[in-house]
């Protein structure tokens, strides 16, 4: 599969294209939900609410993630393997998931009154950091050959 993926310019092509687009529609639904806890956007409705609207987006997007960005990793694993931004990418990854299925989640379905006004903004702005860091990582492993 990792040779058929190297020597193929199309196979590739279609795949990264469509990892991009799972990414950006992965990283849209996180970001909407963080916005709202940081205290922007569609302030009239819950956290929770807006949290349930974005789980169908990401219970597709997540796995599209996954299934579209495995090839490509095969494709040239040592040379991933090898690469410091490649390890920094999969280290924020795994907090930045830990800290979504946790605490990001708990904060997200807590009733609006339950919590201090600076939990959810710090929940929020931990969580934007994590993701964005994930992408930022992500786009730079092409820079860091």
């Amino acid at each position: 599969m990792s040779q058929a993926y190297r020597e193929s310019l199309w196979l590739f092509t279609v795949t990264q294209t469509l990892h991009l687009v799972a990414v950006s529609v992965f990283i849209g639904g996180i970001l909407i939900v963080d916005l709202r806890l940081v205290g922007r956007r569609a302030v009239g409705e819950s956290h929770a609410a807006i949290a349930r609207s974005a789980q169908r987006v990401l219970f597709w997007a997540g796995p599209a993630v996954l299934i579209t960005g495995i090839p490509q990793f095969t494709s040239n694993a040592l040379r991933y393997y090898a690469s410091p931004v490649f390890a920094l990418k999969m280290s924020v990854l795994a907090m930045a998931l830990l800290f979504t299925a946790t605490l990001r989640r708990r904060v997200v379905t807590a009733d609006n009154d339950r919590l201090p006004a600076w939990v959810p903004r710090a929940v929020g702005t931990v969580s934007l950091v994590l993701w964005m860091s994930v992408a930022i990582a992500g786009r730079w492993i092409g820079f860091s050959e």
